[in-house]
C-alpha cells in the first residue's frame, strides 16, 4: 500500500472528523480509509486513533505525527507546484551548449530579444565545438550544427548555417584570388577541425575553434572557411572578402536538440519555439 496515499488518508481523517467524509473527499471507500490508517499505523508501531462509534480523537503519538505529517504534505505539495509552474510559464535556469561561432553580434541580438521577450528565463550558455553529453553535464537543449544529428536525441531542425570562403582584401591582393581546385595549392588554409574539408590548400593552422579561424582570417593568414552569422559585418565593412569559385559544401542544419519529450520544460519550448519563429520570420522576410 502506497505510504504517501495513506498519509494523506490519514490526514483527511483528522481535518475532516470522520472516516466517511474523508473517504467521500477522496473518492475511496470507508473500508479503503480505514486500511490506510491500519497501514500507517502498522508501519510506524504507533497507534494514532481513538476510535469510537461517535467520534474520533487523536492519541499522543498522533498528535504529534499529524503535525510532522502536516508539514511533510505540504512541503512535497508546494514542491509539486514549482515544478509544474515550470512547465507552464517559461521560468529558472536555462542551460544551453551551442558552438563556439555563436560568440557572433548576430547570437547576440538573438539572445537579447529572447530575453525581452522571457525576463524570468536566466540563461547560462555553454560555447563549444564539441558535443556535450547533455546528460552528463545537465544541459538543457543544445544548438548542434550537422548534417548528422545523433540517433539518441530529440532534434528540431532550425535553419540552414551558410559557411563561406572567406579572406581578407589584404591577403587576396598579395596572393591572388584562386579561381580553381588547382589555384587552392597556392594558398594557405586556415581550417576547422569540425568538419572534413578535402581541398588541396596549405594549412597554416588547423582548430576547432571558429573564433581564432576568424581572428587569423582578419590578420591575412589564408582563406578560411566559417558560418556567414559570424562574418556578416565584415564582409559588409569589406574586411573580409568571399572566395566564391571554390566548391561549398552542403550547408549543414542548425538542429535544437534535447533529451526528453515528456517533461519538456517550458522554458526549453520557449527557446526552440522562439528560435524557429525567428528563423520562419526571416525566410519569409
Amino acid at each position: 500500500m502506497d505510504t504517501l496515499q495513506s498519509m494523506w488518508v490519514f490526514r483527511n481523517i483528522v481535518e475532516l472528523g470522520s472516516f466517511t467524509r474523508a473517504a467521500e473527499f477522496m473518492d475511496i471507500s470507508t473500508a479503503m480509509a480505514s486500511k490506510h490508517l491500519h497501514h500507517l499505523e502498522k508501519n510506524i508501531q504507533a497507534k494514532l486513533l481513538n476510535r469510537t462509534s461517535r467520534r474520533i480523537s487523536l492519541t499522543e503519538a498522533g498528535q504529534e505525527y499529524y503535525h510532522r505529517c502536516v508539514e511533510a504534505l505540504d512541503t512535497l505539495s508546494e514542491a509539486k507546484h514549482i515544478a509544474q509552474a515550470g512547465t507552464v510559464k517559461p521560468q529558472g535556469l536555462l542551460k544551453i551548449t551551442a558552438p563556439n561561432w555563436c560568440a557572433s553580434h548576430h547570437f547576440g541580438e538573438l539572445i537579447a530579444e529572447y530575453r525581452r521577450q522571457y525576463p524570468n528565463v536566466t540563461l547560462s550558455i555553454y560555447l563549444d565545438s564539441q558535443r556535450t553529453d547533455l546528460v552528463a553535464e545537465g544541459i538543457d537543449l543544445a544548438l548542434r550544427v550537422t548534417n548528422n544529428p545523433e540517433p539518441n536525441l530529440i532534434v528540431k531542425p532550425i535553419t540552414k548555417i551558410n559557411f563561406l570562403w572567406v579572406a581578407s582584401p589584404q591577403y587576396l591582393h598579395q596572393h591572388g584570388i584562386p579561381y580553381t581546385l588547382a589555384d587552392l595549392k597556392q594558398h594557405y588554409g586556415l581550417l576547422p577541425q569540425y568538419i572534413h574539408l578535402d581541398l588541396p590548400l596549405i594549412p597554416v593552422c588547423t582548430s576547432n575553434s571558429a573564433l581564432l579561424l576568424h581572428q587569423m582570417a582578419l590578420n591575412h593568414m589564408g582563406l578560411a572557411y566559417l558560418p556567414e552569422w559570424m562574418i556578416k559585418e565584415d564582409i559588409e565593412h569589406q574586411r573580409l572578402q568571399t572566395i566564391n569559385h571554390i566548391v561549398h559544401r552542403e550547408s549543414p542544419t542548425l538542429y535544437a536538440a534535447y533529451m526528453n519529450r515528456e517533461f519538456l520544460s517550458a522554458k526549453v519550448r520557449s527557446f526552440i519555439d522562439f528560435l524557429a519563429m525567428k528563423f520562419a520570420t526571416d525566410r519569409t522576410g
